[in-house]
């Protein structure tokens, strides 16, 4: 009888030193890929993140759907990693991001806040305007790359992250040549940011297109990487140097 109750005892230990280390190793495994994702997209515990919400390009004072859905997965992200949560109109906000680690959100026709940045910080990028009878409408070029828009079979968006030279926290740019794309890159780096962070030279600073994929049948949900273009992105057309 002695026999099975020490065998009883022996069972009971076994099976709460194997919880234990379970327990043990996911919560180390959640701590590793909570830390991860603050590293991929800038965000720190107590920090504040700020959401800088575009306009709907035919209708000023309002936002599109996918928009802010791009940016409830920003709050999502942004609250998970313990940052304080702030939306500004990017008609209202005004200088650098300083201690704030923002994210901006849309393109030329929506987020002049967008475009500045391009232009001082990736000047190896260009988006061209939408014209109905050009072949680049909405294009974006980077380097001598051509990433053209195809309503509904494939649009692009621009995904850059940097440090402005007087800033503390970094800029994260979501630039979709359609708000569908916006939120379809949004998406695609929630789910891909662990891949991603094996791919890219540095977490610091990066530059990626993200490519939607035949948005008329699937909608947000069907995306890929297209290209890494941090290189192009970063140097300067005019004088080939980096910045």
């Amino acid at each position: 009888m002695s026999a099975v109750f020490l065998n009883i005892a022996i069972g009971l230990a076994t099976s709460i030193l194997s919880g234990g280390f379970v327990w043990a190793w996911q919560r180390a495994r959640n701590i590793r890929i909570l830390r991860r994702k603050q590293e991929f997209f800038g965000l720190k515990p107590g920090a504040a993140c700020l959401i800088v919400m575009n306009h709907k390009y035919d209708a000023p004072g309002s936002t599109a759907q996918n928009d802010v859905q791009a940016m409830i997965k920003v709050a999502t992200l942004a609250s998970e990693t313990g940052s304080k949560i702030s939306v500004r109109s990017c008609d209202e906000i005004k200088g650098i991001n300083a201690d704030h680690t923002e994210f901006c959100i849309g393109g030329i026709n929506s987020n002049p806040r967008t475009v500045e940045y391009l232009t001082n910080y990736l000047p190896g990028v260009t988006l061209k305007p939408y014209s109905a009878t050009r072949r680049d409408s909405a294009a974006i070029v980077v380097g001598d790359q051509r990433f053209l828009f195809e309503h509904g079979k494939a649009e692009y968006a621009l995904v850059a992250k940097f440090t402005p030279p007087a800033s503390a926290r970094p800029v994260m740019i979501i630039c979709g040549q359609r708000s569908v794309a916006n939120r379809g890159a949004m998406e695609f780096l929630h789910r891909n940011y662990l891949t991603l962070m094996k791919s890219v030279t540095s977490t610091d600073q990066f530059c990626l297109v993200v490519k939607i994929v035949s948005s008329d049948i699937y909608g947000h949900e069907m995306t890929e990487l297209t290209e890494d273009v941090t290189a192009a992105a970063f140097v300067d057309k005019r004088t080939r140097s980096r910045v």
